[in-house]
């Protein structure tokens, strides 16, 4: 990937190699389901990546995540029950043929994976009155998914996979991990370091789904309005492939 640096603002850039590798990570990046490897995470990797996740942004400063590491096998059973009740009731929801593909799917690793965590939202955290939170109460929800993002990132450059399972009944979830009323779950991770990463995220490769061209999202000044006649050099490097 080729990218020319102003040089007038040489002195707030990564360089190449830096850069190179923030990007690496987001392009590589895939959703770990089933080829987790029993290995632990060193301490040292995952205070890594749980700081990275720590420093996400978050409106208002408000940091409103929690860290719940889970190892024990008879709290993931209970959880995987939890899992295997809500994906029956998620098969039925799509026609036969869809759900017949459905089924295939293998859509989570709780079990096999060494280290599972849920990122969760305190929604009480930061006060009733929040900077930024004041129009929009679902900003902090927002800010706990950065924080998932940071550690998502942090765990691939580390070579550590992570599954994000959201096919969960939530108020049993709650339920089972003894989350407080004012605490709830944004992301059900798995994590763990695997055999191998995908060259394309799962699904795509299983044709449920394809990646949609990023230049036909793109809209200027108002919705719907894609003239792009002013902005044709964007949307041709936007054309070009990105991994």
């Amino acid at each position: 990937m080729e990218i020319t640096t102003p040089a007038h603002q040489s002195d707030h850039y990564f360089s190449d190699e830096e850069r190179d590798a923030v990007y690496k990570s987001i392009y590589l990046r895939r959703d770990v389901r089933g080829q987790f490897k029993p290995d632990p995470i060193p301490d040292d990797v995952l205070a890594r990546i749980i700081k990275a996740a720590h420093h996400a942004p978050s409106v208002g400063f408000m940091q409103p995540w929690n860290f719940l590491l889970i190892k024990n096998a008879q709290t993931k059973k209970k959880i995987h029950d939890i899992f295997l009740n809500a994906n029956d009731e998620a098969a039925d929801m799509f026609d036969s043929e869809q759900g017949e593909i459905y089924r295939q799917l293998k859509l989570e690793g709780i079990l096999e994976s060494p280290l599972n965590m849920v990122i969760t939202c305190d929604r009480d955290l930061a006060g009733p009155v929040v900077v930024g939170r004041t129009h929009d109460k679902s900003m902090d929800l927002f800010s706990s998914v950065c924080a998932i993002q940071n550690l998502w990132l942090a765990a691939r450059a580390e070579g550590v996979g992570v599954g994000w399972v959201s096919i969960f009944n939530k108020k049993a979830l709650k339920q089972a991990l003894k989350l407080p009323t004012s605490v709830t779950p944004v992301g059900y991770l798995c994590i763990g370091y695997v055999d191998h990463f995908y060259a394309k995220p799962e699904l795509q490769a299983a044709g449920w789904r394809d990646r949609l061209p990023v230049e036909d999202l793109i809209c200027f000044d108002e919705w719907g309005n894609t003239d792009n006649t002013e902005h044709k050099g964007l949307i041709e490097a936007l054309s070009k492939p990105a991994e």
